[in-house]
């Protein structure tokens, strides 16, 4: 019997990984990085992600970086007087303690301008993506990418 457990739980552990592809340094936690797949005439991509900062002090995001691209930019979406929505290159970004920050679309994002290699922007591909945090420093994630935008992704409904 107990065979056929280890057997089972053998089968169905890399199944759950599959998905799950989270990052913790310190009291942050990175929650399923990842990108819609690249248009044939699109110039730049975005990538999204969630923070939790599980500690008691905040930090901050100062910038991100990636191989596929020269150019990596935290851009926040903003709606000007008129009504208008608008995306604008912030230097960093305040990740309070005790809280999530989400990136996601029409909202925080990084922008990936004039990818090198596009045939890592295709359904199913994973590009390597390097968040640089104040205190926690360094945390590199793979980037999966995507066809479709996430539905419900279970972790940005996490609150604290």
């Amino acid at each position: 019997m107990l065979k056929h457990i280890l057997l089972l739980a053998a089968l169905l552990l890399p199944g759950a990984f599959a998905n799950a592809h989270e990052y913790t340094k310190g009291d942050l936690h990175i929650a399923h990085p990842w990108s819609l797949e690249l248009p044939p005439n699109a110039p730049n991509v975005a990538a999204y992600f969630v923070v939790h900062n599980n500690g008691t002090q905040d930090d901050r995001l100062l910038g991100v970086d990636s191989p596929i691209s020269d150019d990596a930019q935290l851009h926040e979406h903003i709606t000007t007087e008129a009504g208008l929505m608008k995306m604008r290159q912030v230097q960093n970004v305040a990740v309070p303690a005790g809280r999530d920050l989400t990136f996601a679309p029409s909202a925080w994002h990084v922008m990936l301008m004039q990818p090198k290699d596009r045939s890592l922007l295709s359904d199913g591909q994973r590009f390597p993506m390097t968040l640089h945090f104040e205190k926690a420093g360094d945390i590199t994630v793979n980037v999966v990418v995507q066809k479709q935008p996430l539905t419900q992704d279970p972790h940005q409904a996490h609150t604290h």
